[in-house]
C-alpha cells in the first residue's frame, strides 16, 4: 500500500488512558469507523505510556495493561476493514524511574534542574536534543513497526519541552553548529541563530525517525504532528524529502475564534506544498484552556469544523481523548461529517483548489512558532464575507512562477520582507500583476531590522514620512469618484487606524486622513483642517496590474472593532486589483467559505455555511439554512452538466456568454456545485 498517504482520506484516531485497557470496548470503535467511512485510523502506541507488550526497558506499560493489547487488538480490527494503520507515540515526558535512570533525557531550566511536567507532578519534560529523543525514541518506533502491521508512525509533541532547554545536548548541538551559547531568554542573544537551529534539528529528527520506519516496511512512513499551523515551521529541505502528508492539530475553535479558522488550516499548508495531502484533526471535545479535554463540544460546532477543513482541502481526522464513552453526544455529528466528505469526495478529489486571489503567509522572525495575527485574521474574515475565494502563499517559497498562478497577491501587515522577495514582488507586478498591502508591509528586512523606507516604496508608489504611531478617533475622507469608494454613499468619511503611518505620494488617493482632532471634552470633538496626507493610495501600471497600499492597520482593526466600512475596504480593494470579473461568484446572504476547486473537463464550487447565532463570538450550536445563493462560474462552453452534490440533484445550467449561472434553493451546511464539461 504505497499510495496510502493518497487514498486515507478520512481518519478516525482513539487516543487512550491509562486505564483504558481495563474496560474499553473495542467493538464500539470498529463500529464507528464502519458507520463514519473511516478509512484509516490513529491508535495510541507508546512513548510516555506503551499500550502493548513492550519489551524495551523504561518504555512505560500501563499498568492497567495486564496481558492485554489493545493496540493490536485495534491494529487487527482496522485492517479486517482495509484500513490503513497509524501508530501514535508522545514522547514529551518520561516517568521518574526513566528519569533517575537517564538524567541527561531531560529537559533543564537555565540553572542546570530538571523540568517537572507542568500539569503533572512527578512525570518530567524531555529534550529534543538528547539522546532520549535521538535514539530511545528510535528504538521504540522501531519496536512497533517491527512487531505490528502499521503504515505509519505519528508523533504528538514530538518536539519534547517546547521553552529553552539548557539541557548538556541542547548547549552542545547549538555551540558545535552555531558557536554560540543557548540564548538565557526568548528573543535575547542569540535568538534568531536558536531559532534556525532549532527548526534544522527538528527537521533532522523527522528524517532519522522516518528512516527508521522505512527501514523495517518501507511503504511506511514517520509523520510529526505539526501542531495549529503548518510544514513552515520545519526546515522544509530536510523534511521536504520525508514527508509525504502533512497533519495539522488544530482540533478546534478557541475561544472566539472565527468558524473558518479551520479552512485556513488547509490553505496555510497548501501555500508551503500545495500537491501534498493535509489532514486537520477535530477533537470531539472542546478547545479551551481551561483543558475541559473528556467532554463533548456541541454538535453542530464538531461537524462545522470538519466541513469548513474538507471543502478548503484539510481532509477529516477525528480525535477522542479516553476510549471510555461518558457522553455519546459527538458520534453522530463526527459520522454526518464524515459521511458529507464521502458524498463529495468522488468529485473533489479529481480537481485542485485555485484561486485568482493569495494571501501572502508572511514569516515573522524570531517566534519559534510563526503565529497568526489580527491583520491576517482581518482580511481573511473581510474576503470571507464578499465571497472572495483566495488561496495562501507561504513567503518561504515564494518565487515568480508560483506568483503568476494568482492575478491579485494580498500583504495583510507582511512587515518581514528580504530585498529578493521584493524584488519577485516587484517583477510580479511589472508583469502584470495586482497586489493589495497595508500597514508595514516591507518596513523591515527578514531579520526584523527597520528599513529607511518601504522596500516596496516604488512599487506601491509611496514615500515614508512617518513611523506608525497610535491615535484616537481618526477618520479618512473620500476624495474625488473611485471605485474603492464604492459602498459609501451617504458618507464624507469613514473610521481611519487606530495605528497610522506618515506617507507621501503622487498616485491617486480615493481616502485621505483627517488631522487629528480631540475626542473630549465632547463640545471639542469637531474636524479642523481639511484632509491631507494619503490613507489609501492606488495605482495601474502598462503591464495592466494594479496595487493599493493601505498606511493604517486595516486588518487588525476590521478584526478588532468590526467595523463593516473595513470590510468593504477589503472587499474593494481587492476586487478593484483584480481588473475583471471573476472566474467565481457567489452571491446571496449569509456568512459562507467558498473553495473553488478546478480540473481540465471541470469545475466544482463548495459553500460552507457558516451562517449560526454566535458566527463570530462562541460555539456554533445551529446552522440557519442558508436563503437562495446565485452562483457564476465561467466555463469554456456551454453544454455543460450541473450537479448539487449534497442534495443529489441534477440542475438544468443556464449558459450566457461564457458563464454558467445556477441558483441553490437552500442549504444546510454544505452544498457543491459540480459543473462538468468532460462530454464536450
Amino acid at each position: 500500500m504505497d499510495n496510502w498517504p493518497r487514498i486515507a482520506t478520512r481518519w478516525a484516531q482513539i487516543t487512550l488512558a491509562e486505564d483504558d485497557p481495563a474496560h474499553f470496548d473495542a467493538d464500539f470503535w470498529l463500529r464507528l469507523m464502519r458507520d463514519s467511512k473511516s478509512n484509516a485510523t490513529c491508535i495510541s502506541a507508546g512513548g510516555y505510556i506503551a499500550y502493548y507488550p513492550t519489551q524495551l526497558e523504561y518504555h512505560y506499560r500501563s499498568k492497567y495493561l495486564a496481558d492485554t493489547d489493545p493496540f493490536g487488538t485495534l491494529v487487527d480490527g482496522a485492517r479486517s476493514l482495509g484500513m490503513t494503520v497509524m501508530a501514535r507515540v508522545d514522547p514529551h515526558a518520561i516517568h521518574a524511574d526513566a528519569a533517575e535512570a537517564h538524567p541527561e533525557w531531560l529537559a533543564r531550566d537555565r540553572a542546570g534542574n530538571p523540568i517537572e511536567h507542568w500539569a503533572y507532578p512527578g512525570v518530567w519534560l524531555t529534550c529534543a536534543f538528547t539522546p532520549y529523543h535521538r535514539e530511545f525514541l528510535t528504538e521504540v518506533i522501531r519496536e512497533i513497526v517491527r512487531e505490528y502491521d502499521v503504515d505509519a508512525v505519528f508523533a504528538n509533541r514530538w518536539e519534547g519541552y517546547l521553552g529553552i532547554s539548557f539541557s548538556e545536548g541542547a548547549r552542545k548541538s547549538f555551540r558545535d553548529e552555531c558557536g554560540l551559547e543557548l540564548p538565557l531568554e526568548e528573543h535575547g542573544d542569540n535568538w534568531p541563530e536558536y531559532v534556525a537551529w532549532r527548526h534544522r534539528r527538528l527537521g533532522e529528527l523527522v528524517g532519522i525517525w522516518d528512516q527508521a520506519v522505512r527501514d523495517l516496511r518501507p511503504h511506511a512512513r514517520f509523520v510529526p504532528n505539526l501542531g495549529a499551523l503548518a510544514a513552515r515551521d520545519l526546515a522544509r529541505d530536510l523534511v521536504e524529502p520525508v514527508s509525504p502528508l502533512f497533519i495539522v492539530d488544530k482540533q478546534g475553535r478557541h475561544g472566539i475564534e472565527a468558524p473558518w479558522v479551520a479552512g485556513r488550516a488547509g490553505k496555510r499548508n497548501r501555500g508551503v506544498y500545495p500537491d501534498r495531502p493535509v489532514q486537520l484533526i477535530t477533537s470531539v471535545g472542546p478547545e479551551h484552556k481551561y483543558r475541559w479535554k473528556d467532554s463533548v463540544a456541541p454538535a453542530e460546532e464538531t461537524k462545522t469544523w470538519i466541513v469548513d477543513g474538507f471543502a478548503q482541502g484539510a481532509l477529516p481526522w477525528f480525535t477522542k481523548f479516553n476510549a471510555t464513552i461518558q457522553d455519546e453526544r459527538w458520534v453522530q455529528p463526527v459520522v454526518e461529517a464524515f459521511n458529507l466528505h464521502a458524498t463529495v469526495e468522488p468529485v473533489l478529489r479529481d480537481l485542485r483548489i485555485t484561486a485568482e486571489v493569495a494571501l501572502l503567509d508572511a514569516s515573522r522572525i524570531g517566534q519559534v512558532r510563526a503565529g497568526d495575527n489580527d491583520h491576517e485574521d482581518g482580511f481573511y474574515q473581510a474576503m470571507v464575507e464578499a465571497r472572495i475565494p483566495f488561496e495562501f502563499l507561504a513567503d518561504q517559497v515564494m518565487t515568480l512562477e508560483r506568483l503568476r498562478e494568482f492575478k491579485v497577491v494580498v500583504l495583510a501587515n507582511a512587515e518581514q520582507l528580504s530585498d529578493e522577495q521584493c524584488a519577485i514582488l516587484r517583477s510580479y507586478v511589472e508583469g502584470g500583476g495586482s497586489l493589495v498591502a497595508a500597514y508595514q508591509s516591507s518596513l523591515y528586512d527578514e531579520r526584523g531590522a527597520a528599513r529607511s523606507d518601504f522596500g516596496l516604496g516604488d512599487v506601491l508608489a509611496v514615500r515614508l514620512t512617518d513611523k506608525s504611531r497610535p491615535v484616537q478617533n481618526n477618520y479618512i475622507a473620500l476624495m474625488d469618484a473611485h471605485p474603492l469608494n464604492s459602498g459609501f454613499e451617504g458618507a464624507k468619511r469613514i473610521i481611519g487606524g487606530t495605528h497610522i503611518i506618515g506617507i507621501e505620494s503622487d498616485a491617486v488617493a480615493p481616502f485621505r486622513f483627517i488631522p487629528d482632532f480631540p475626542d473630549l471634552p465632547m463640545e471639542e470633538v469637531y474636524q479642523r483642517e481639511a484632509p491631507d496626507k494619503p490613507a489609501v493610495v492606488c495605482t495601474e501600471n502598462a503591464a495592466g496590474g494594479r496595487t493599493v497600499y493601505f498606511p493604517f492597520n486595516l486588518g487588525a482593526l476590521f478584526w478588532e472593532a468590526l467595523q463593516s466600512d473595513h470590510g468593504r475596504l477589503i472587499a474593494n480593494a481587492v476586487s478593484w486589483a483584480l481588473g475583471k470579473t471573476p472566474d467565481v461568484s457567489v452571491e446571496g446572504a449569509g456568512l459562507v467559505d467558498v473553495a473553488v476547486y478546478k480540473g481540465d473537463a471541470g469545475a466544482a464550487v463548495a459553500l460552507v455555511n457558516l451562517t449560526n447565532p454566535m458566527a463570530m463570538r462562541g460555539p456554533i450550536r445551529e446552522t440557519l439554512p442558508l436563503p437562495p445563493q446565485t452562483v457564476s462560474i465561467a466555463v469554456p462552453t456551454d453544454r455543460v452538466k450541473v450537479r448539487l452534490l449534497v442534495a443529489g440533484t441534477d440542475v438544468e445550467p443556464n449558459v450566457v456568454e461564457g458563464r454558467v449561472e445556477v441558483v441553490i434553493p437552500t442549504a444546510g451546511l454544505l452544498e457543491v456545485v459540480h459543473v462538468d464539461w468532460s462530454e464536450v
